[in-house]
């Protein structure tokens, strides 16, 4: 039985809910803001139930947009995403396993309903999250990628994230939950069907993660939040013998980014005026803005902020026309004078 088939198998037949799992891992770990919590309440239980993550891969701004979530199995995140896009927008939500499929479809029209849609604005997809081609997604067609605690199952990681940058549109970007390690596990452990079910066994060592989304060409991404996973079974903590796991959630955007934090003098100012942010807004763990408040920002921030669809919330003063040197990760990102971000290793203000 190759990987594939060990996860099918486990997600489809080997787990009922996800009081079967046997660690942290794979069960949601990320606490929802309140405005999110909300909407969960309008999705049915036996969807929640059956469904499995780690995170809460739930970017801002989505009205009208189209959003691909990779490996959806009962469509949680599909029918969260569903009522943050809006009647007008789009969610596809590919999955291999037939089991987890039949769920999703099944509750199309009642999920509809609930939400108040005249047309459904889900759809779902059986396919494989390493060849979106032959599951219908063209080139640069989807504004959004999320996906929950899914990419450390693919045997094939890099060739994931290379589909994800070919279907993204230019300022499109990925937001993310996954499983990463602090080292890189054996051979056994990666071929454990109990690990590799429980987002263990795939799981990256979080360098080699870095080295491959550099491969792909993104050579900048942030994490956003970080959390360590607690494995409640002794036969799993036997099995992965002293190696630490964490639930991740990051971002990274389809952008012509350097691989080093530069500075070209940039200003950024939000303009407080993101739902849910009146005051506030977080891009990663070490860029909280404040409304009208300046922050010296590199050109990558700059970016991430003006080519996106965030561009109506910032103002930013300064191009890339004059070039002072690398710019100064040292200092506090929220200070009017100094504005630094605070980076940490991975490329890039990640």
């Amino acid at each position: 039985m190759n990987q594939i088939e060990k996860v099918r198998d486990y997600y489809g037949k080997v787990l009922q809910t996800k009081n079967d799992l046997k660690t942290t891992a794979c069960c949601t770990a990320e606490s929802m803001p309140p405005h999110l919590a909300r909407l969960t309440k309008n999705i049915a239980s036996e969807i929640q139930d059956k469904f499995y993550g780690c995170g809460a891969p739930f970017p801002d701004q989505l009205q009208g947009l189209t959003v691909l979530d990779l490996g959806c199995g009962t469509g949680r995140d599909v029918y969260l995403l569903s009522q943050l896009v809006g009647e007008n927008g789009q969610v596809i939500g590919i999955d291999m396993t037939d089991e987890q499929l039949e769920v999703a479809n099944r509750h199309i029209e009642p999920q509809m309903k609930t939400f108040g849609f005249s047309k459904p604005n889900v759809k779902f997809v059986k396919g494989y999250i390493e060849d979106l081609e032959s599951a219908g997604l063209a080139n640069e067609s989807v504004d959004l990628v999320v996906s929950n605690c899914v990419i450390n199952l693919s045997p094939d990681k890099e060739r994931v994230f290379r589909e994800i940058f070919r279907v993204l549109k230019p300022g499109g970007e990925l937001y993310f939950s996954d499983v990463y390690c602090d080292r890189r596990l054996p051979k056994h452990c990666q071929e454990d069907p109990v690990l590799l079910g429980e987002c263990l066994g795939g799981a990256l060592y979080i360098e080699d993660f870095r080295r491959m989304l550099h491969k792909v060409g993104c050579k900048d991404f942030r994490q956003i939040n970080s959390s360590q996973i607690d494995i409640t079974s002794i036969e799993v903590a036997n099995k992965v013998s002293g190696a630490q796991f964490y639930s991740i959630t990051a971002r990274a955007f389809k952008l012509p980014l350097e691989d080093r934090c530069e500075d070209y003098g940039q200003v950024a100012y939000y303009k407080g005026t993101l739902d849910n942010h009146p005051t506030y807004f977080a891009l990663d763990d070490h860029h909280l803005f404040e409304k009208g408040r300046p922050m010296l920002v590199c050109s990558n921030t700059a970016m991430m902020v003006q080519d996106t669809r965030l561009a109506p919330h910032f103002e930013i003063i300064g191009d890339t026309s004059t070039h002072y040197g690398l710019f100064d990760c040292s200092g506090d990102p929220t200070s009017p004078t100094s504005g630094e971000a605070v980076c940490t290793p991975g490329g890039g203000c990640c």
